[in-house]
C-alpha cells in the first residue's frame, strides 16, 4: 500500500523559521520533523511513499532523495498551486494503482503505534475509510469530528471558535479507498479557496453512504502539531516526547 505525505505548504504560522526552512524540514533534536514522521510510517509497513512538495521543495528532495538510505522508495510530485489538501491529493491519483492508500499531513507527529493501529483496523475490519482523531478542548484550528460509536457522522473544517463542537479533532492521518478521488474531482473550492479533504468525506458519508471508521487517540496520547509555532518551540525544549513516539 502506498503512503502519501503532504509537504507543500508555506508554513506561515511558523515564521520566521519558515523563511529559511520548508516547514517539514525544520530541525528538532537533530533531525527534520519529516524524518520522525517517515520513521513512524515506515514502522507500520508503509515504505512506498509519495511526497507532495511545493515551497522549498529542494530541501526535502536533496535530503531524502529516493529514500534508499532509509529503506524507503520515494516519489515526489509538486503542488505548484497550493489549493488545499484535496488539491494536493488529486495530484497523486495516477500514481496510486491499488484500491487503498495511507495519507498523513506532513506537520503532525503521533506515536508509531497509531500508524500501526490504523493499518490493523483497515486490514482486520475490512474498512474502506479510516480516520484518526485526537482530543482537544476546541477543534477550531482543525476539523471537528462527530461520531456515532466508532464511526464518523459529521466533519466540519475550521469551525467557528464559538460553535458547538465535540472534543474530537481530525488528526490528519487516514487510510482511504480510491473512491475519494471520485468526489475530490467534483468538488468546488471552499470559502478559503481550497479543495478540502474533509468536504469530500462529508459528501461521501451523506451522499454515498461511506462508513468512515474512527481511531480515537486518548487525551493523554502525544500529538505534535508543528503547524503551531508555540507548540514547536515547546517541543524543541522538551525531550520526553521522543520516547513517547516509540510507545
Amino acid at each position: 500500500m502506498k503512503g502519501v505525505i503532504l509537504c507543500a505548504g508555506y508554513g506561515k504560522r511558523l515564521r520566521p523559521y519558515t523563511e529559511t526552512y520548508q516547514k517539514t524540514m525544520i530541525p528538532i533534536h537533530g533531525k527534520p520533523l519529516l524524518e520522525y514522521i517517515m520513521n513512524g510510517v515506515k514502522s507500520a509497513g508503509f515504505t512506498d511513499l509519495i511526497i507532495v512538495v511545493g515551497y522549498r521543495k529542494e530541501q526535502i528532495i536533496d535530503y531524502f532523495k529516493n529514500g534508499e538510505k532509509m529503506d524507503l522508495s520515494i516519489e515526489y510530485i509538486e503542488q505548484k498551486k497550493l489549493n488545499g489538501t484535496g488539491g494536493a491529493l488529486l495530484l497523486c491519483e495516477n500514481l496510486i494503482k491499488e484500491s487503498h492508500f495511507f495519507l498523513t499531513w506532513g506537520d503532525i507527529l503521533v506515536p508509531h503505534r497509531i500508524y500501526k493501529e490504523v493499518y490493523k483496523i483497515f486490514k482486520n475490519e475490512n474498512q474502506d475509510f479510516v480516520l484518526v482523531t485526537n482530543y482537544t478542548d476546541n477543534p477550531y484550528k482543525g476539523a471537528n469530528i462527530a461520531c456515532n460509536g466508532n464511526y464518523c457522522v459529521d466533519i466540519v473544517e475550521k469551525p467557528p471558535k464559538s460553535a458547538p463542537c465535540t472534543n474530537l479533532n481530525n488528526s490528519g492521518i487516514f487510510i482511504f479507498s480510491r473512491q475519494i478521488f471520485e468526489v475530490l474531482n467534483t468538488l468546488q473550492p471552499s470559502k478559503r479557496g481550497e479543495i478540502e479533504i474533509p468536504d469530500a468525506l462529508s459528501i461521501g458519508m451523506n451522499e454515498r453512504n461511506w462508513q468512515v471508521r474512527v481511531l480515537k487517540m486518548d487525551e493523554a496520547d502525544f500529538r505534535g502539531d508543528f503547524g503551531d509555532i508555540k507548540e514547536y518551540e515547546r517541543l524543541k525544549e522538551e525531550k520526553k516526547w521522543l520516547k513517547d513516539l516509540k510507545t
